[in-house]
């Protein structure tokens, strides 16, 4: 027993590092190929090519002056910024990131914890982070906070429906709510759920967008509209957990794609854990190129996209996988 209470241990603090060291360099990646984009260099200055910038601007905010504005509601306004960044790290505990290992003459899962409504319980905790960025609105006494926070919440209901009812499709090919069965289920290159379900995938990846509040879905905080929106108010760490929770988010969506569509660790020659962080920074570079490529939503045109357009096709895509299963 407690040899796998040591095992699960360890499993969580790798993951937690290996995050934390993907957010941090995933700022200076975005950064550099929003740059390459545009024909400039991005970060050059602190390291070579910038490499060190990450690590500069970690210092920066947490050395920064926390300035907490009069007017505001103390306990929330100091618990948003948790509320938004512990969920998006606990997603996380159940991606599988390959197959089993062996390691010291132990079967060890390259898992957290596989339990058979993994994706139920990704949904119940995703979901938990937007209450972070609307108590932030509401917490800051400010109108453009407020207004920030508010779109958040309609956003997330608008197209959390939609991308629960994307992957209903993959649910019933597989016959299984269990992430690691979903991934054994796409043995081979043609059983990858985006060629069986190619409309669910692309359902899933909008919703995805929509729901990380990324570009061109980045409403919440519109800056030509809102200034910075829902964290207008805050500064030094408790903004940064804003801006870590939102790149952990990035890298759920993909990691939760990788898995649903992608046949997650599944792939020839390469070892599995490569080949899942291949295809997840697929994603994720997917996530920067859209930033740099499609101007930003109307609100009307986001609302009348997710409910007019996204759920019909949604229902739409049960119904046609029903069929063809029956068939």
């Amino acid at each position: 027993m407690l040899t796998v209470v040591i095992i699960a241990l360890i499993k969580v603090a790798v993951v937690l590092v290996v995050l934390l060291l993907m957010i941090a360099y995933l700022t200076w990646l975005e950064r550099k190929l929003l740059a390459h984009f545009q024909v400039r260099l991005g970060p050059m200055r602190v390291g070579p090519h910038g490499l060190l910038q990450p690590i500069a601007d970690g210092l920066k905010l947490l050395f920064k002056e926390d300035v907490t504005p009069s007017g505001v509601n103390k306990v929330i306004y100091t618990l948003a910024p948790i509320l938004s960044f512990v969920p998006a790290f606990m997603v996380f505990a159940v991606i599988p990131f390959g197959d089993k290992i062996f390691l010291f003459g132990r079967s060890i899962d390259l898992v957290i914890s596989d339990f058979n409504m993994g994706i139920l319980y990704i949904f119940a905790v995703a979901s938990l982070g937007v209450y972070g960025i609307v108590l932030a609105g509401w917490s800051s006494n400010n109108k453009y906070s407020l207004l920030g926070g508010l779109r958040s919440s309609a956003q997330m209901v608008s197209y959390e429906v939609s991308l629960g009812l994307s992957v209903i499709g993959v649910l019933m090919l597989s016959e299984s709510l269990s992430l690691v069965d979903i991934v054994r289920s796409q043995d081979t290159i043609f059983n990858w759920y985006i060629f069986r379900q190619p409309l669910g995938f692309i359902i899933f990846l909008i919703c995805a967008i929509a729901e990380t509040n990324r570009l061109p879905f980045d409403l919440p905080e519109a800056d030509n509209e809102l200034v910075a929106g829902y964290y207008t108010e805050y500064s030094s760490m408790k903004f940064a957990m804003f801006y870590l929770g939102e790149y952990a988010n990035m890298i759920n969506a993909s990691a939760i794609a990788t898995t649903l569509f992608l046949g997650g660790w599944q792939g020839p020659w390469l070892p599995p854990v490569v080949w899942f962080f291949l295809k997840l920074f697929t994603f994720l570079f997917l996530f920067i190129w859209l930033r740099a490529t499609l101007p930003r939503f109307r609100y009307d045109q986001l609302m009348r996209f997710g409910w007019g357009i996204l759920l019909p096709l949604a229902l739409l895509n049960i119904f046609i996988t029903g069929i063809v299963m029956v068939w």
